[in-house]
């Protein structure tokens, strides 16, 4: 199987890698040092299971990489429109492509099945380019749990014991390009969960990011250091329990565990990805993690007095540093 994995960051560098070693031709597009390292080198993944290193095509853009049975979007959320304006080389007429991305995908709507299906997240797809360029009916969904680290170009630390990825349709119906992608990533090493919630997922993971990305970004710490306050563990359970809210009130029932994600937090030194971007001077995607929810949120009239001040505190916070313009 040909896959592309379009921006090879450190979520990008992980899964080319599980790929690779799961028995698929991959190609990646990167940009800058890390397309210089990947090409020079290859990608580099140390993990807990071992270290992968394997050779793989790269380029700056789709061009010249052909045409894939799938491709997997592993940008962050504000380079969605360079994904939209450049995805087209890597499309046959049945490549599939997923988005393994944080915080609410530009596809929410799409599949639903209900009154808002096909609504338009112009926040995550201004001018609705990406739909167009990507038909709804290609679209798998992705949810990683995998707290990475470029530690030099083309080389990925990978902190978590057990790195895992959720995917799905949206629309909750089996796919068997689907299955072919998660049998790859299984025998690359990664635990695959196939689910027929995928927005479930997708809110499960958010408001993990919830819980640790605004403090982080405010104060400049790891979670051992956040959680070491008191304010800001009550903080964070009033962000998941508003958090939570949402998610019901979009017909996602989620449980979140208040305590069990402060005391994981209380004893990480990793920095939370959005806190990264801040501190490397790269854009920060204040919309699909915070700004999105928080639309919701008043669609559904649900209050969320905690999230909306620190979430104002963060867009101050971002817009300062130039890497938020919203």
């Amino acid at each position: 199987m040909k896959v592309c994995v379009f921006g090879a960051g450190a979520i990008g560098t992980h899964v080319a890698g599980r790929l690779s070693k799961g028995g698929a031709a991959v190609s990646v597009v990167a940009r800058g040092s890390q397309l210089a390292a990947i090409e020079a080198n290859g990608v580099r993944v140390h993990a807990a299971d071992g270290k992968i290193h394997a050779r793989v095509a790269a380029g700056a853009d789709a061009q010249g990489l052909g045409r894939q049975d799938l491709v997997v979007v592993t940008v962050k959320a504000p380079s969605l429109p360079s994904v939209a304006a450049g995805i087209g080389p890597l499309l046959g007429p049945d490549t599939a492509v997923a988005f393994a991305m944080n915080g609410i995908p530009w596809w929410y709507f799409l599949g639903t099945g209900d009154a808002e299906e096909g609504r338009r997240l112009p926040k995550l797809d201004p001018d609705g380019l990406l739909q167009e360029a990507v038909h709804p009916a290609r679209v798998i969904g992705g949810v990683v749990y995998s707290a990475c680290t470029i530690i030099e170009p083309g080389v990925v630390h990978v902190e978590n014991p057990r790195s895992r990825i959720v995917l799905g349709t949206p629309n909750g119906q089996s796919s068997g390009r689907v299955d072919a992608l998660a049998a790859i990533l299984r025998t690359g090493g990664l635990a695959i969960d196939v689910s027929d919630r995928i927005r479930d997922a997708v809110w499960a993971k958010l408001l993990l990011n919830l819980g640790s990305g605004p403090l982080a970004v405010l104060t400049g710490c790891a979670p051992a250091q956040v959680f070491a306050e008191d304010a800001c563990r009550d903080a964070t359970r009033r962000i998941l329990a508003e958090g939570a809210a949402i998610a019901a009130a979009m017909g996602c029932p989620v449980e979140p565990n208040a305590e069990g994600q402060i005391a994981h937090g209380a004893k990480s030194h990793h920095k939370p990805s959005i806190l990264q971007d801040l501190e490397g001077g790269r854009p920060m995607e204040i919309d699909a993690l915070y700004g999105v929810p928080l639309d919701f949120a008043r669609m559904r009239s649900v209050a969320t007095p905690t999230l909306d001040l620190l979430v104002a505190a963060v867009r101050a916070r971002a817009r300062q540093a130039g890497l938020y313009s919203g």
